[in-house]
């Protein structure tokens, strides 16, 4: 596992690579000045739109520069500026923190690597963010980052965490090697909590492939549990069989709760992984 100063290098790296995110958001979250437009009216100190004078408004609302310019009145209103929170969460099992290679980046390590690079992002137009299982709220600013990086590193526990109190955004990074009946248990709090949300399936070439023939001892990293096969060459096509069949009912999963579903192959440039990750996340903002 890579330590957190690491693990932010790297995510700034990717980080520069990537546009901005800027994520819309309702008029009853937190307002604060500084944060990313939302293109409507609302609390704010960039300048959105003239709209003609209300009985409601207030005298002092009335912008007379406009208004000279013929017989109406004109209000000047600013655009609405709220923040986001948005929660990440890797899988602290053994088995997720684990590569098929000496060179490859362990499947954990690369979806820290991705969600730290989007908190960057995110941070910096303003949004909140945070670690799941974190026992800090989330935040925005560098401190915010670095934050998250001691969160995604410090491992916080073999149990799946709760829902926070407060409406966010979820990005869960997983092998999701579970069944999906316990899948489903896991995340049906947070489905309950948010329609938004995101799930990384991360996995390593060498466990969608299957490459091995002859005599092998299989056994999950952080299991007792182990188990010989003769001719492995003979299973091969029963495994990806199941593989496949696993993770289309992932997908069906992530569809039924409303959120988006990534898969990313560390075998592939995490670039892929990242992009996918910032236009997930900007999707569900477009439907804000």
């Amino acid at each position: 596992m890579m330590d957190a100063a690491t693990l932010r290098a790297e995510a700034e790296a990717l980080a520069r690579a990537l546009p901005g995110v800027g994520l819309n958001a309702r008029a009853a979250d937190t307002a604060h000045l500084g944060a990313a437009g939302r293109k409507r009216a609302g609390t704010g100190e960039q300048f959105w739109q003239y709209r003609h004078y209300a009985h409601e408004d207030a005298a002092q609302r009335i912008d007379w520069r406009r208004s000279a310019r013929g017989d109406d009145l004109y209000v000047r209103e600013s655009e609405l500026e709220t923040s986001r929170t948005v929660l990440f969460w890797s899988d602290p099992h053994q088995g997720f923190d684990w590569s098929g290679e000496p060179t490859r980046l362990h499947k954990a390590d690369a979806a820290r690597i991705c969600m730290l690079a989007a908190g960057l992002i995110l941070s910096k137009a303003g949004e909140r963010i945070g670690a799941l299982a974190g026992s800090r709220a989330p935040s925005f600013g560098k401190a915010a980052v670095d934050k998250l990086a001691e969160d995604l590193t410090s491992g916080n526990g073999e149990a799946f965490p709760p829902p926070p109190r407060y409406q966010s955004i979820f990005v869960i990074a997983s092998d999701f090697y579970d069944p999906i009946d316990v899948w489903r248990d896991r995340l049906a709090p947070l489905a309950a909590k948010s329609k938004e949300g995101v799930l990384i399936a991360v996995r390593d070439p060498i466990e969608e492939a299957f490459p091995w023939k002859g005599r092998v001892r299989f056994s999950r990293p952080g299991a007792s549990l182990s188990r010989i096969f003769g001719r492995t060459e003979s299973i091969r096509e029963d495994y990806l069989a199941r593989y496949k069949a696993h993770f289309e009912a992932l997908e069906a999963l992530a569809a039924g709760m409303g959120w988006q579903l990534i898969r990313h192959s560390t075998g592939t440039p995490l670039q892929r992984c990242a992009s996918d990750l910032k236009q997930a996340l900007e999707l569900f903002g477009a439907r804000l």
